[in-house]
C-alpha cells in the first residue's frame, strides 16, 4: 500500500489501497501542524496573561484543525479539475489527480467538512460575537479562494498573502481574542472589545505566519517548473528560484527576531526557547537554498512543517512561563 505522504509516481496505482487510506493521504495530516501551531501560540500568550480559558481554546483548536483539511480537500480537487495536477507532479499523492477518489465524492467532503467548521464554531460565536463571525467566514471562504473560484488566490501569487494573514495573524489572534472575550466581555460582543487583542500578541504572531509560509515557499520551489507549465504564477515561477530562497530565509530570520524581541521586552530568556530549533533550521534552510528536486525538497517540506510545530510548542511554553 501506498504510506501517507508519499506519491503515486510513474503511472504506479495501488489498486488495494483502502478507502480509509486515500481519504486519509487527502486530508493530508503532515499539514495539521500548520493549524495547531498557531493555537498553542495564542493560548501561551493568554496563559501569560492570565486569560486561559480551555473550552475555548479547545474550540478553537478544532475549527482551525477542520479548516486546513477543508482547504486541503479544495486544493486537491481544484488543483486536478483545473490542469494544476499532472503526471510529472514530484509532489505528494493528490487523491483526485490520481483517480484515488471520485472528484465529487473530494469536493462534497471539502463542503462537508467546511461545514462542520462553522457547526464547531457556533460556540465562540456566542464568546466572540461578530468578529468571530466575520473570521470564521472569512477563513473558510479563503480556503476555498485558494485555488477554487474565478481567481485563485494561489494560482495568481498571492497564496503567500493567505497563509501569513490566516494561519498566522488571524489565527494566533483569533485563538487569544476568544479566551480573553471569554473572561473580559459580555457574550455575543458586536465589536472588539477592549484590550483583547493586544500589540504583544499581533507580535506572537509573526513567527507562526512566517514557518506556515515558509511550508508554502517550498512547496512553490518544488513545483516551480510544472505551475509554469500549467499557468500557475506562483511567487516562484513569478520571480524565480533566488527570489523564493531569500523569501524563505527572510521569513525564518523573521521567525527567529521575535523570541528575542520578547525576551528584551520582558527582561526574561524564556522567550528565548525557540532558539532550540536553529540547528534544524538551518539544516532545513540549507536543502531548500540548494535543491530544486523533488527527492530533496519533499523531506525539506515535511521538516518544515515539524519546525514551525516544535518552534510553536517551545514559544508557547516560554511566553506562558
Amino acid at each position: 500500500m501506498t504510506e501517507p505522504g508519499t506519491r503515486v509516481g510513474d503511472g504506479e496505482m495501488d489498486a488495494e489501497m483502502s478507502t480509509a487510506r486515500a481519504w486519509l493521504i487527502a486530508s493530508r495530516p503532515q499539514t495539521l501542524p500548520a493549524a495547531a501551531a498557531p493555537v498553542i501560540v495564542g493560548t501561551g500568550i493568554a496563559y501569560a496573561h492570565g486569560l486561559f480559558a480551555l473550552l475555548p481554546a479547545l474550540a478553537a483548536l478544532g475549527g482551525a484543525l477542520l479548516i486546513q483539511i477543508g482547504t486541503n480537500f479544495a486544493n486537491d480537487y481544484y488543483d486536478a479539475v483545473q490542469g494544476a495536477d499532472t503526471e510529472s507532479r514530484e509532489g505528494f499523492t493528490r487523491v483526485t489527480a490520481g483517480g484515488l477518489i471520485a472528484p465529487e465524492r473530494v469536493k462534497t467532503a471539502m463542503w462537508l467538512t467546511f461545514a462542520t467548521a462553522v457547526l464547531a464554531g457556533i460556540p465562540l460565536v456566542y464568546i466572540g460575537g461578530l468578529p468571530i463571525v466575520v473570521v470564521g467566514l472569512a477563513s473558510v471562504a479563503a480556503g476555498i479562494a485558494y485555488t477554487g473560484g474565478p481567481y485563485p488566490l494561489g494560482y495568481h501569487g498571492l497564496g503567500d498573502v493567505f497563509v501569513f494573514v490566516f494561519f498566522g495573524l488571524v489565527a494566533v489572534t483569533g485563538t487569544y481574542y476568544v479566551q480573553a472575550t471569554a473572561l473580559m466581555a459580555s457574550p455575543l460582543p458586536l465589536t472588539i472589545p477592549a484590550g483583547t487583542i493586544p500589540m504583544e500578541v499581533i507580535v506572537a504572531a509573526l513567527p507562526v505566519a512566517a514557518l506556515s509560509t515558509n511550508i508554502l515557499v517550498v512547496n512553490n520551489v518544488r513545483d516551480r517548473e510544472e505551475d509554469a507549465e500549467t499557468g500557475k504564477r506562483t511567487l516562484a515561477v513569478r520571480y524565480g528560484y533566488r527570489f523564493s530562497r531569500i523569501q524563505y530565509l527572510g521569513l525564518l530570520g523573521l521567525a527567529y527576531i521575535v523570541p528575542v524581541w520578547f525576551a528584551i521586552t520582558t527582561g526574561s530568556l524564556w522567550p528565548l526557547a525557540p532558539l532550540a530549533t536553529l540547528p534544524l533550521a538551518y539544516r532545513v534552510a540549507s536543502t531548500v537554498v540548494m535543491e530544486t528536486a523533488g527527492d530533496q525538497l519533499n523531506p525539506a517540506l515535511e521538516w518544515t512543517g515539524r519546525l514551525l510545530a516544535a518552534f510553536a510548542v517551545l514559544f508557547g511554553l516560554g511566553v506562558a512561563v
